[in-house]
């Protein structure tokens, strides 16, 4: 008898736990659920079955049901919009590479919209320049996916491979990268972050290596020739609504059209408070004798 009664405390014990785990991670896909960060369903729904009882069972039903707040350990998640290049501050940053290797590197990043990792996997046999194609391995799945780029990475591609020409090993399973002193290693994620951090500093501008990403993501986004789901397959996004963030107009092309909104209806407002001449008068001597307005 006093086995069996250690037994059953030790196996209440063990569900006490489980059920204390388990709400934890209700909990936790319950904020992500409602934040848009993660599944639509929860993996760890109320089981019922378990005396639970079902939801809001004690609310009045001729009162409104109230939204819960956010509390202290529920903290509002702001939605961050991605961050992409201006045209001009990317030249800026162009400009200030110093090799043909970082040239076509940065040129494949801001045209295929392949991350860092991904376009470091590629090799010298996955790259065919009369289709301008080029094979990387994708994050996560490891899938190999050949990614259009433009004529210009090749171009810069090409010139950085006549200027390595015999001094890296051949052969079409070798890295596509590799660094520019002796010993030559593979490129890495560091060195090419550390490269582009120093042209940027070197162009007064604070943008990532990501950020080519994302300006690779919104150029194609805003060319309506392209479907969105052609992006989403260039860029690798599981889901629809993650490419279409990238629809979202950015704050300068806001700021910019609002005020050419403001200066449009400015000039529509003082062409229509300019009278009219009179009857037998023609506008054409009156600008010439008084001046003509200038808009």
């Amino acid at each position: 008898m006093e086995r069996r009664a250690g037994l059953s405390g030790a196996a209440s014990a063990v569900s006490a736990i489980l059920s204390g785990i388990e709400t934890v991670l209700r909990s936790f896909y319950d904020f992500h659920v409602e934040a848009g960060t993660g599944p639509l369903v929860n993996p760890f729904p109320l089981d019922r079955s378990r005396g639970a009882g079902r939801a809001h069972a004690h609310h009045n039903p001729m009162e409104p049901f109230r939204r819960q707040r956010s509390g202290l350990y529920r903290p509002v998640v702001p939605s961050r919009m991605p961050r992409d290049i201006p045209d001009e501050e990317f030249n800026e940053i162009f400009a200030a590479l110093g090799s043909h290797r970082d040239r076509a590197l940065v040129a494949f990043y801001v045209s295929t919209g392949a991350r860092a990792s991904e376009l470091l996997s590629a090799t010298r046999g996955g790259v065919d320049p009369g289709r301008q194609l080029i094979t990387v391995v994708r994050k996560g799945a490891r899938a190999v996916q050949q990614l259009p780029a433009s004529a210009d990475a090749f171009v810069w591609l090409r010139l950085y491979q006549l200027e390595m020409d015999g001094v890296l090993p051949r052969g079409g399973g070798q890295p596509l990268w590799w660094t520019l002193r002796r010993p030559f290693r593979p490129l890495t994620y560091h060195a090419v972050h550390r490269m582009f951090e120093r042209a940027g500093t070197a162009a007064g501008t604070d943008a990532t290596l990501h950020s080519l990403r994302h300006t690779a993501a919104y150029r194609m986004a805003e060319d309506p020739a392209l479907p969105l789901t052609d992006v989403q397959f260039v860029l690798g996004h599981a889901l629809l609504t993650t490419t279409q963030v990238y629809l979202t107009p950015r704050k300068e092309e806001v700021i910019r059209r609002v005020l050419a909104h403001h200066g449009e209806q400015v000039r529509q407002a003082r062409r229509l408070a300019r009278p009219a001449p009179a009857p037998g008068y023609r506008r054409e001597t009156l600008d010439v004798l008084f001046g003509k307005e200038t808009s």
